[in-house]
């Protein structure tokens, strides 16, 4: 079985063939610029990268040319497009309405099109992904998994907001989280590397990256997570806001006169520790300010590093103890000292993080100490093969 994973941006298109009888990427990549003169794929096959320049204005011209990357006769991995079993597609925001995968039908893109409020600027672009997909290859079935659908197991008084029941009633405002296709991944990634029953483990997964999220999921189920009614809440990120006292918000929008998408667009674009640092929106060259003595750079990189710790300190309350803490995504993976920081605040939990384990990047590892009474992975995040697996249970 071969399934095809496409993540829609607003200008942009990643896709994976993966063959799922052994789990092997046959073919990746990425579009750029779509809707531009300048779009360009690069096409990774074989242990070859190839970087087309192929002007795509729209998302159907993009799909169909990624599609003829899979059977072109250089480097085709595949003969027919008829050798592909399905399409998973990635969504961001599927509220309450979605609490798990579905197959793809026009009910279901237009329930997607509903929730896109609280999305604006992912599930329109999946929706376009959809759409073109409908066309070029219309009998092949499609899945789509939604990243809120694994937190839909949190009780509700961890998902209700303290404001009035009305607005929960007639919007629907509560925490929806998001990166739940990742969380999910790692933390069965983490009970098969254990080898035990995910259903006695409790865990803390750290997905951190441009955008970052802390996951509590015990018996395998999210039961806390710290994005909010959108991506933007939870943690300081690169350029989102994260939590705040709501009357910031007031407060400057009255003192600047701007409109409510002049500042949700500050909160999301130009906050974060891109914002705090006064930095160009990039975490390794914030870190790079900070390793050099920035001042502004150590606070806003220590002001991540304490935020993580407290979510994860936080989380052993809602489980009543933890077991595991997993770093992911690109931060996680990558960053040593990132770790190493969050892990030092969390001696008082028994953490003892083992510094020469600890320095890699990428791998899937144990970086804590045997003696230590919280045991610490990282494990590389792999939300295509989580949503190649969603399709697979559909077709």
């Amino acid at each position: 079985m071969k399934i095809l994973v496409l993540n829609s941006g607003s200008s942009s298109l990643k896709y994976q063939l993966i063959n799922m009888e052994n789990e092997e990427v046959m073919a990746s990549g990425k579009y750029e610029r779509i809707g531009e003169e300048e779009a360009f794929i690069t096409h990774k096959v074989n242990g070859q990268k190839i970087e087309i320049k192929k002007p795509a204005y729209n998302h159907a011209e993009a799909i169909d040319f990624t599609l003829k990357q899979l059977t072109d006769t250089e480097y085709k991995v595949i003969n027919s497009l008829n050798e592909i079993d399905g399409i998973g597609h990635r969504v961001v925001q599927g509220t309450e309405k979605y609490p798990h995968s579905e197959l793809v039908t026009q009910e279901v893109i237009d329930g997607i099109k509903e929730c896109g409020e609280l999305a604006p600027l992912h599930n329109p672009a999946a929706i376009l992904g959809i759409e073109a997909c409908k066309k070029i290859v219309p009998n092949m079935p499609m899945v789509v998994v939604f990243d809120t659908s694994f937190h839909q197991t949190l009780p509700k008084e961890k998902f209700i907001y303290p404001i009035p029941y009305e607005y929960y009633e007639k919007y629907k405002i509560r925490k929806y989280g998001a990166h739940g296709t990742s969380h999910m991944f790692v933390s069965q990634r983490l009970a098969e590397i254990e080898n035990k029953p995910i259903e006695n483990m409790k865990i803390v997964s750290c997905h951190l990256g441009q955008g970052a999220s802390i996951c509590a999921i015990q018996g395998g189920k999210s039961v806390e997570t710290s994005m909010g009614l959108t991506p933007l809440g939870g943690l300081p990120m690169v350029t989102r806001s994260g939590d705040l006292d709501p009357s910031v918000l007031t407060y400057i929008m009255k003192k600047e006169n701007l409109s409510a998408q002049e500042m949700e667009d500050i909160l999301n674009k130009k906050s974060g520790l891109s914002g705090m640092s006064n930095i160009e929106p990039d975490f390794r060259e914030i870190k790079n300010k900070a390793n050099e003595g920035q001042e502004d750079a150590k606070m806003a990189v220590e002001s991540f590093n304490y935020a993580i710790a407290s979510y994860i300190a936080k989380y052993a309350v809602a489980m009543n103890g933890v077991d595991y803490i997993i770093f992911t995504g690109g931060i996680g993976e990558n960053q040593i000292n990132i770790r190493k920081g969050i892990c030092q605040k969390l001696e008082f939990m028994g953490v003892s993080l083992d510094i020469d384990e600890n320095n890699m990047r990428g791998e899937e590892k144990v970086i804590s100490k045997p003696d230590s009474k919280i045991k610490i992975y990282v494990i590389p995040t792999n939300e295509e093969l989580m949503i190649a697996k969603e399709t697979l249970k559909f077709i």
